[in-house]
């Protein structure tokens, strides 16, 4: 297991530190720590171009502090940090180490670790809270890009009849399949890929990822959804939406609900093609 490159921001306005977890996710970046006014983002030391770091960072003059975190320093950093979040009192996330929240629908227990998808960030947020009104019960499930697990745990948790959970990241899938065994799931199949490859349609497809792959498999996620199925997306700013609503429709998908959070926005739609 590699060691992790920690780049810090200090001091930058929530907007500025959406628009750099929204850019270094796509070039790379697994993990991010927010605080009001700062930012940490986590990358594998062997995946980390600097070059590229620096050239895009310097176009926009934003200073960066580099830090190189041992692997096996990653949990205590997490568990000294990690609160649990509670989305509507409807779920709840939270680790082992943390005391049961009881006012809830459901619970989720994770392993803090490096993947994304704690719950923290506003576009895991938003794709939990809407799946609270989708009906999963005796549905199939894609998660495309599961991270911690935390979407493919609810939607077993909500019913699922079958959940297949992919990502191309060995962290993630180390860490969700983790997660998975911490809230006693049955029904979720995980394995690591970054296309959906099977002949398969789904009732529903969650992928909270970014605005590049999501273009990208924009016609892929449509062939694998059932008529009148449904894709929740996310990971998603809000000057994303034209790009990602064109892509859609021209895909035979509509746009039923959208939720907004922080500047980011998570965007549901239902198969008509």
């Amino acid at each position: 297991m590699s060691n992790y490159i920690q780049i810090s921001f200090e001091n930058i306005l929530p907007e500025v530190r959406e628009m750099l977890i929204a850019i270094l996710a796509e070039i790379g970046f697994e993990g991010f720590e927010e605080t009001e006014n700062s930012l940490k983002a986590f990358i594998p030391e062997d995946k980390f171009d600097k070059g590229s770091l620096d050239d895009f960072l310097g176009q926009l003059s934003i200073p960066y502090v580099e830090t190189i975190i041992p692997a096996q320093n990653w949990n205590q950093s997490w568990e000294s940090n990690f609160q649990p979040v509670v989305v509507d009192y409807f779920a709840a996330i939270r680790a082992s180490f943390h005391k049961p929240i009881s006012n809830v629908q459901y619970e989720i227990l994770i392993t803090p670790k490096m993947s994304f998808g704690t719950g923290h960030h506003a576009t895991t947020y938003m794709m939990v809270q809407q799946m609270r009104t989708i009906n999963h019960f005796g549905k199939t499930v894609f998660d495309f890009g599961t991270g911690t697990g935390i979407l493919a745990i609810l939607a077993e948790k909500l019913g699922a009849a079958s959940v297949i959970a992919i990502d191309n990241d060995d962290w993630s899938i180390e860490n969700a399949t983790e997660n998975i065994e911490a809230n006693h799931c049955s029904k979720i199949k995980i394995g690591k890929s970054d296309t959906l490859n099977e002949n398969t349609r789904y009732d529903i497809i969650l992928a909270n990822i970014n605005k590049n792959v999501l273009l990208q498999n924009m016609k892929s996620l449509r062939d694998h959804l059932q008529h009148d199925g449904v894709l929740l997306m996310s990971g998603l700013l809000t000057t994303d939406e034209t790009d990602i609503l064109k892509s859609a429709s021209e895909n035979g998908l509509i746009m039923v609900n959208k939720t907004v959070r922080d500047n980011w926005i998570s965007l549901r739609f239902i198969n008509k093609s």
